[in-house]
C-alpha cells in the first residue's frame, strides 16, 4: 500500500473516534452517600436520581431531574392545591370589596335571600297542608274497604282509590323532604354571609 494512502486511512480512522467520542455523553451523578460517579451509562439502581450530562471540559451541559417519589408528589400537590386555595381567597376580596360598600348592604342582600327560601318554604307548607287534609279524607274513605277495614264482609278497595292514596302519600313526601332542604339551604346561605361579613370587617378594619 502506497504511503499516501495509509495517511488517508489514519486521519479517517482519527475521524471517525474523534465523532464516536463527541457523540457518547458522560453522566454525573451524586448517590444516597454524596459520592460523585461519573459514566457513559446509568446504572439501574441509580436511574431514578438527578443526573448531568458533562461535556469533555467536565462542565455541566444538561440537567435529568430526578423521578419525583411519592412523598414528592404528595407535597407538590398540596402545594398546588394551597395556592389555588390563596387564588380563590384573594378573588373572593376583590368580590366582595368590589360589591358591597358597607357591613349593611351585606346583610340587605343576605335578608333578601333568606326570604327567597322562605317564599318557597309558606308555598309549599300550604300545598302540604292541603295534601294532609285531602290524605284525611282520602283515608276516611278507605276505611270503608279492606284492607283498611277488618270486617270480613268489608269490600275491597278499588284500584283508583287505592292508587290515589299512594299518590297522595308519595306527594307529602317529597313536599316534606323539599321543606327541609328549603331550610338547609336557608342555613347555608346565612353562614355564608356571615362569613363574608366577618372577612369585610378584617379587610375593612372594622372589628
Amino acid at each position: 500500500m502506497k504511503p499516501f494512502n495509509i495517511v488517508i486511512i489514519c486521519v479517517f480512522c482519527n475521524l471517525a473516534g474523534l465523532a464516536i467520542a463527541q457523540s457518547a455523553k458522560l453522566y454525573r451523578w451524586v448517590d444516597e452517600d454524596g459520592i460523585v460517579h461519573f459514566g457513559d451509562s446509568v446504572p439501574q439502581e441509580y436511574s431514578e436520581l438527578e443526573l448531568q450530562i458533562v461535556n469533555e471540559h467536565g462542565i455541566t451541559v444538561e440537567v435529568i431531574r430526578a423521578k419525583k417519589t411519592a412523598e414528592d408528589l404528595l407535597t407538590e400537590a398540596e402545594r398546588q392545591q394551597l395556592n389555588q386555595d390563596r387564588e380563590l381567597d384573594r378573588r373572593r376580596d376583590q368580590t366582595l370589596l368590589a360589591t358591597y360598600l358597607t357591613v349593611e348592604d351585606i346583610q340587605i342582600h343576605r335578608d333578601r335571600r333568606v326570604e327567597l327560601f322562605q317564599a318557597q318554604a309558606r308555598v309549599t307548607e300550604l300545598h302540604l297542608s292541603n295534601l294532609k287534609r285531602r290524605m284525611g279524607d282520602l283515608l276516611e274513605e278507605a276505611a270503608k274497604f279492606k284492607p283498611y277495614n277488618s270486617k270480613t264482609t268489608a269490600p275491597a278497595i278499588s284500584n283508583e282509590l287505592s292508587e290515589d292514596i299512594k299518590t297522595t302519600q308519595t306527594t307529602i313526601a317529597r313536599h316534606e323532604q323539599n321543606l327541609e332542604k328549603f331550610a338547609a339551604d336557608q342555613q347555608a346561605i346565612i353562614d355564608l354571609f356571615d362569613s363574608d361579613i366577618d372577612r369585610f370587617k378584617q379587610l375593612k378594619d372594622l372589628n
